[in-house]
């Protein structure tokens, strides 16, 4: 299906976007909690509702949905103090609404959205594997020639995402993701503060490394740059820094 198809244009009617935040999880490498990371959540809602479209936020669970500390503006770290967009976000309530009650994924009528987008942080590393209904619905989308977007360490969907023939959908694909320099830097902060011993690192697995070996063309922009990347209906962002880039990208190619 054409993106052009007026089943996915709807003529006259706002465009629809499904955002997919993760539940809460542990870290089996830290022990830590985890959830996803406000920025790729409120920085990509902004750009849509400016863009005159209108956003649902999901979770494959449903329910309540809790964000990595370090993302919030008001935590201590003060490692997100300089997020306005979030802060603004956070001290909306019917904002927040979004996040205390999501429906599950395995609920979104692919028929009524133009896109899906699957923010980050460091739950997905930990949750995507199980997520079948998001592995599912994020092909769905994919096939159907809306788009399917992902984010971050969201990309962690495309490890799983498969073709009904049993091919990767990621295979000879340009994307981008988390990168290795970017988990390099993770891991020496950790071990800098004594957090984690040098043998361990934050994330158990990496998405650049993961994605090359199922034949992706994996492509970054340097430490903590924004950057997003399209290729066809298929639009990856790079981390935390690119939720904007990444919506603009799914903006350019939808229209308004």
């Amino acid at each position: 299906m054409s993106l052009k198809d007026p089943n996915v244009s709807r003529r006259g009617a706002p465009r629809r976007i499904a955002i997919v935040i993760a539940n809460p999880a542990i870290s089996t490498t830290t022990g830590w909690p985890v959830g996803f990371w406000w920025s790729e959540l409120t920085h990509p809602y902004l750009a849509f509702d400016e863009a005159g479209y209108e956003v649902e936020v999901f979770s494959p669970d449903g329910g309540r949905c809790e964000a990595d500390a370090m993302s919030d503006p008001n935590d201590a770290s003060g490692y997100s103090k300089t997020d306005l967009v979030s802060q603004g976000f956070i001290h909306t309530p019917e904002l927040m609404k979004l996040v205390q009650d999501t429906p599950r994924v395995a609920s979104i009528d692919t028929a009524r959205f133009d896109a899906i987008v699957v923010a980050g942080g460091q739950a997905p590393m930990f949750s995507f594997e199980g997520a079948t209904d998001l592995h599912a619905k994020f092909v769905e989308f994919y096939l159907a020639g809306k788009v399917a977007a992902a984010l971050c360490h969201g990309t962690a969907i495309l490890r799983y995402a498969r073709l009904p023939s049993g091919e990767a959908l990621v295979k000879g694909r340009t994307v981008t993701g988390f990168a290795n320099v970017e988990e390099d830097f993770a891991d020496n902060a950790v071990w800098s503060y004594g957090l984690l011993p040098r043998d361990r690192h934050v994330m158990p697995w990496r998405v650049e490394d993961e994605l090359k070996a199922l034949g992706a063309n994996f492509i970054q922009a340097g430490l903590w740059r924004s950057f997003a990347v399209r290729d066809g209906n298929l639009v990856t962002g790079q981390q935390n820094f690119s939720g904007a880039e990444t919506a603009r990208l799914v903006i350019d190619t939808l229209g308004r």
